[in-house]
């Protein structure tokens, strides 16, 4: 992976490779030459929601405001395979552009949520999809039965898709780090936890890098096999130890350079494998003393302390392409006191602005404890920069509140354009690298294979 300086230990400055607010100002001179003709053809609120207005940040709609240029907007050179710092190239981000522009508030509203549904019946994530236009689904372990019900959830969620208009592929998410984590149980291969991929590089840095990228890969292979489309792995967090309640063996190391090495590592491995990556939970839950789940965390660390610490794997992540990145609910002191980070506008910015993060940002869990029951919490946190949000407690509510806001201008349409193209630029990623890359036959056999020679190698 390209940039990543396994001895630097802070974030270094923003990098200003093409980003989004170019390739939106290059559009125009991309769809005169014909890369995204024809693109016009597709179509063009939570628990306790209640009727007073969730404050945004007081200079008004934060990440549609913000500039993100790196390159001329007007420059006539345009490359549309030039990849941006994230992972989708110059072309797929304006034809995700000009493709959202004909969509009314309730596409844009869908395309920036990930659905929660309840059951094993393949119809209801699928009608979630198709009905409120939803970027996709999570499938969690009391949405899992057997393989083939598995499988026919995802073959139905993608199904809906093509009902719905869309030609690229949902959004359909698994938490599968290993370990402790790993929603599909006995369904997919039996990976050891983060911390054993930490060990094994500790114990031999080339090596175990390379296992690591080839467990990863095998794993994505694998997830693919069963129609899976995005991995919310891997955890960036870095560990205290014994006062960590929440993240644990989840995280590589108490060493940020190890735990670096091992996000890197994995970002490559199920790139690779044509999966997309969430990088969690920034700023850092691996010195938080709380758990989440249930009450939002103080992270009381100097910001000095964090880009020591913390803030190292995110940093590597951001260098090494990472395509999405997800904000946990977190109150971190030297970044957004009094407020968890998956909501606070300064979160985002410093992620984009220090770290130089162009791609994709989402909340954590929205149903869970540390943001249950606020009001308009999904609202909340797209005001604050997130473009996609994770699991609203009540999915048809979550959409609603969006659209509305869409529609009367609490959200500007420049806003919503923006994360919704952001999203489909990532799903066009996701297409192009599935197409390029097959599963093989054996994928189980080579996932189980590689599971293994992980755990031979633990020290």
């Amino acid at each position: 992976m390209p940039g990543y300086d396994p001895t630097h230990r802070a974030p270094r400055p923003p990098r200003r490779i093409p980003g989004l607010g170019w390739v939106l100002g290059a559009a125009s001179v991309l769809a005169v030459i014909g890369l995204v003709m024809g693109a016009m053809t597709y179509f063009g609120g939570d628990p306790g929601a209640a009727d007073e207005q969730t404050p945004s940040r007081a200079e008004g709609d934060p990440a549609g405001e913000r500039e993100t240029v790196g390159a001329a907007a007007s420059d006539p050179e345009v490359d549309p395979d030039e990849p941006t710092s994230w992972g989708p190239t110059v072309g797929e981000l304006a034809q995700a552009q000009e493709l959202v522009a004909g969509w009314d508030a309730e596409r844009l509203a869908g395309q920036v949520i990930i659905g929660r549904y309840d059951g094993y019946d393949p119809e209801t994530p699928a009608a979630l999809v198709r009905d409120l236009h939803l970027a996709g689904v999570t499938m969690t372990n009391s949405n899992v039965e057997d393989a083939e019900q598995v499988t026919a959830t995802t073959s139905a969620v993608a199904d809906a898709m093509t009902a719905d208009g869309r030609t690229f592929p949902p959004l359909i998410g698994v938490d599968q780090e290993g370990g402790l984590v790993a929603h599909l149980g006995d369904v997919a291969t039996t990976y050891p936890s983060f911390q054993q991929a930490g060990d094994v590089i500790t114990a031999a840095p080339v090596e175990g890098r390379r296992l690591v990228t080839e467990a990863t890969r095998a794993s994505g292979l694998e997830l693919r096999q069963l129609g899976f489309t995005w991995v919310y792995a891997p955890v960036a967090d870095v560990t205290i130890g014994y006062g960590d309640v929440t993240i644990g063996s989840r995280s590589a190391s108490t060493d940020p350079d190890v735990a670096a090495d091992a996000v890197v590592a994995a970002l490559e491995g199920f790139s690779s494998a044509g999966v997309v990556t969430s990088t969690k939970h920034f700023p850092g839950h691996g010195s938080a003393t709380e758990d989440s789940h249930a009450v939002v965390p103080e992270v009381t660390a100097t910001l000095e302390e964090l880009r020591a610490r913390d803030l190292v794997p995110f940093a590597a992540a951001v260098d090494a392409g990472a395509p999405a990145v997800m904000l946990g609910h977190l109150g971190v002191d030297a970044i957004a006191p009094g407020e968890p980070a998956s909501m606070a506008p300064a979160a985002y910015d410093f992620l984009r602005d220090e770290l130089g993060f162009e791609g994709v940002t989402m909340t954590d869990s929205l149903g869970m404890g540390a943001v249950y029951g606020r009001n308009r919490p999904a609202l909340t946190a797209f005001l604050a920069g997130a473009d996609l949000l994770l699991m609203p407690a009540d999915t048809a509510t979550a959409h609603a509140t969006i659209t509305a806001a869409i529609e009367s201008g609490e959200i500007s349409r420049e806003r919503a354009e923006e994360s919704a193209a952001r999203v489909v630029a990532i799903q066009l990623w996701q297409q192009r690298i599935a197409a390029e890359v097959a599963v093989p036959l054996d994928a189980t056999t080579q996932a189980e294979a590689a599971a293994a020679a992980l755990v031979a190698a633990a020290p």
